[in-house]
């Protein structure tokens, strides 16, 4: 029983299930679970009601569409227009005085997912149900206040809404230029064909065995994780992200063996190669190692190390360049469970490049970019702590929004748009 302090998630919305025949609503949106990304406010897509079959729940522009499967994913969003959508969304409609944009926020409130979570019935698929969502209580906020919480939170929403378009933006100029710069470079040289495509008339060609040194990883290093007071942190293939960045959100700790310390070693400049893996679209994901402490690396990564002509740096970046461009797939040995792309074969990795003061000029223009990326990812970061902070406390009642300052925010607003 609610206090009256307190109210329902039944007290503010009603679930609506119109069930429709989408052959009537062919020219309608369809939303389906890939249309909902995991904690955003708004759908990230659509599709016609035409290109879909079964029955379909009607929804209004203003509704909530709840995803009910594996609540934990944390997928809801409000509806910018009307539509139907699959029935595993279920249907919120805000009742007369609660603001929708308010509504949203509850249903992506971490203590409203626990509860969710708590509540689903089946094992492989499990569901969240309307009869046990509805009971989920909170603090009583009067429309005025619901109205200052959903503006506060929509504010957050669209400044991470902006740093990941600031961020896909960023990625696709780093792709864009890569092509260029490893095609034409930057000397305005004519071109000329290659195994990889066009490269600029007067680079020098190699193979990556004879301009660097490339050994294998630590063998079995999962299996000998151990106690890092007593341990090297080991870098596997989950920590070399597709973007060429090292993630250390998965930690593993391996003691390295007294004889092979000097060849597990690794130091910044080392350059990091993916070269089996279940994803052929992760075989030559490279990344370029420069964080300090000690670190190895397992079976499963090459570590190259220029020795001549090539700028370490360079050769993270032609890497890169040679995977996005999908070379490793092309020329990779299939086996049924891996793709691999060994040492051998490594060895054999065509290598164009420049003089040295060019490839200074290419790390430089290709690192500028990667700057401004990795700025807008580190505010993101910042602004969805600051976004999951406020919609724990604000739906808990831990704080009002009267005891905020939102000036700063303001401010920041204004400077973001004049930017």
């Amino acid at each position: 029983m609610t206090s009256p302090d307190t109210v329902k998630l039944a007290d503010l919305c009603d679930l609506v299930a119109v069930q429709v025949d989408p052959v009537e609503h062919a020219g309608s949106l369809y939303v389906g679970l890939e249309h909902v990304a995991s904690g955003q406010f708004v759908r990230i897509g659509g599709g016609a009601g035409a290109d879909v079959q079964s029955s379909k729940f009607a929804f209004e522009k203003g509704d909530i569409l709840y995803g009910k499967l594996r609540p934990y994913l944390d997928k809801a969003v409000l509806a910018d227009t009307g539509g139907i959508c699959t029935t595993e969304l279920l249907v919120l409609r805000a009742k007369a005085g609660v603001d929708p944009r308010f509504l949203i926020g509850v249903v992506h409130a971490p203590r409203f997912i626990e509860q969710a979570v708590a509540g689903t019935t089946g094992v492989q698929h499990p569901r969240a149900s309307w009869a046990h969502i509805s009971e989920f209580e909170l603090p009583k906020f009067d429309t005025h206040e619901q109205k200052q919480i959903a503006e506060l939170l929509w504010m957050v929403h669209d400044a991470i809404t902006a740093c990941d378009a600031t961020i896909r933006s960023g990625a696709a100029l780093k792709r864009t230029s890569m092509r260029e710069l490893f095609t034409r470079g930057l000397k305005g040289e004519p071109q000329k064909e290659t195994e990889i495509g066009q490269v600029p008339d007067g680079w020098t060609f190699e193979r990556l065995g004879d301009v660097a040194e490339i050994e294998y990883g630590a063998q079995a290093a999962v299996a000998n994780a151990i106690d890092p007071t007593i341990g090297t942190l080991i870098l596997t293939n989950v920590n070399l992200d597709l973007d060429g960045h090292i993630n250390l959100e998965k930690r593993r700790y391996y003691k390295v063996p007294e004889a092979h310390k000097e060849r597990l070693s690794l130091r910044k400049g080392d350059v990091l190669f993916n070269w089996r893996s279940g994803s052929a679209d992760h075989v030559g994901k490279t990344v370029y190692f420069d964080l300090d402490g000690e670190y190895t690396y397992s079976s499963f990564i090459l570590r190259f190390r220029p020795h001549r002509c090539v700028a370490n740096k360079y050769l993270f970046r032609w890497l890169t360049y040679l995977r996005i461009n999908g070379f490793f797939v092309s020329q990779r040995n299939v086996s049924s469970i891996n793709s691999v792309y060994n040492a051998s074969l490594s060895s054999t990795i065509p290598i164009w490049f420049p003089p040295e003061d060019e490839q200074n000029d290419i790390i430089a223009i290709l690192d500028a970019i990667d700057l401004k990326i990795d700025l807008h990812r580190r505010k993101r970061a910042v602004l969805d702590e600051l976004f999951k902070t406020l919609l724990h406390k604000l739906m808990t009642g831990e704080i009002r929004i009267s005891d905020l300052d939102l000036s700063v925010l303001d401010l920041e607003t204004k400077a973001e748009a004049a930017e």
